[in-house]
């Protein structure tokens, strides 16, 4: 039987970690694609504290509540649900409704957690997982061999983006902030970590590659790194933009970008279609779950929090010293 209320965490207005507040609301029913899960662990992620500030809306229709991702078992589903059943332990990726302790969840964007995870492990993939695959693999085109440039390489995003592409067989390059974080990365198997505090990654990544440069860069920093991504860049490299923490707003002369032929993309993730991400389910239960479960590729943990001490978990997240992914438990 299950209880008819559940403990969640309700930002009250926007601003800083401090309005992030536990609450009591009903637990949700799921709708006819959907399973309901009891969360053991969710992730935290940067979408989150955009949201938290009041900068990043949840979608129409998605709960208000922060939380992209989440792991536990299943306990209803919906009608129309034929993959999963009560009691099978999954991870999945949510539009919202994480930070509570049931949350319900799209069949489609639902994924049996990898063997060999537990709740937190399982957590920590979906949303970076998604948005490592999507923007590296299908829009920077990634293939063996290429050079990969990630930014922020000790970030959740960046610590899986390492060890993916490695597993893909690409030499990967990374920017960081320390010397504790770069050796974190190239313990992941990045080639190289770039200490920008001390390093210009332009000259630097041309020195690695032998004066190639990069063929796909993951930028989630923006600014003035833009224009440089251009000067880093391979003949032909692809260039994919997933945040801004340096703004969105630059000026560019595009003329590098039509002299060496480069692609600059990017995209959100939250925003994009139930077919989209399905489509990128099916390719990640296909390719990563495998390498996963050989052990090529797992989630960095940085830290855990109790549910209730969200705050305290966004806190760390807004320190830069952390390493890889922090998780909320409801145990």
């Amino acid at each position: 039987m299950l209880p008819e209320t559940m403990t969640v965490i309700e930002a009250r207005g926007s601003g800083g970690p401090e309005v992030l507040v536990p609450a009591t609301r009903p637990v949700p029913k799921p709708a006819p694609d959907e399973v309901l899960i009891v969360v053991e662990a969710a992730g935290i992620n940067r979408p989150d504290v955009l949201q938290r500030q009041g900068l990043y809306p949840p979608p129409k229709g998605a709960s208000d509540l922060l939380g992209l991702e989440v792991a536990g078992s299943v306990v209803a589903a919906g009608d129309n649900v034929t993959r999963f059943k009560e009691g099978d332990f999954v991870c999945a990726l949510v539009n919202g409704g994480g930070y509570a302790e049931f949350a319900v969840a799209p069949e489609s964007t639902t994924l049996l957690a990898p063997d060999g995870l537990d709740a937190v492990q399982a957590a920590a993939l979906p949303e970076t997982v998604f948005t490592v695959w999507h923007n590296v693999v299908e829009r920077g085109g990634l293939q063996q061999g290429d050079w990969l440039l990630v930014h922020g390489g000790a970030s959740g995003i960046g610590t899986t983006a390492i060890q993916l592409a490695t597993a893909l067989g690409a030499k990967v390059i990374v920017t960081v902030g320390s010397a504790e974080k770069a050796k974190a990365c190239e313990a992941l198997g990045a080639v190289r970590a770039i200490n920008y505090a001390h390093e210009d990654f332009v000259e630097a990544v041309r020195e690695v590659t032998g004066g190639h440069g990069a063929d796909v860069i993951l930028d989630m920093v923006g600014g003035d790194y833009i224009e440089r991504n251009l000067k880093a860049a391979a003949l032909e490299g692809r260039i994919v933009q997933i945040a801004f923490l340096k703004g969105s707003k630059v000026e560019l002369d595009l003329m590098r970008l039509m002299m060496r032929r480069l692609t600059l993309t990017g995209s959100t993730l939250r925003a994009q279609t139930p077919e989209a991400k399905a489509c990128m389910a099916e390719a990640i239960e296909a390719r990563v779950w495998p390498l996963i479960a050989a052990g090529k590729v797992k989630p960095v943990i940085d830290s855990t929090f109790k549910l209730t001490d969200a705050a305290d978990a966004h806190r760390r997240l807004d320190d830069p010293a952390h390493i890889g992914k922090i998780v909320l438990t409801t145990a």
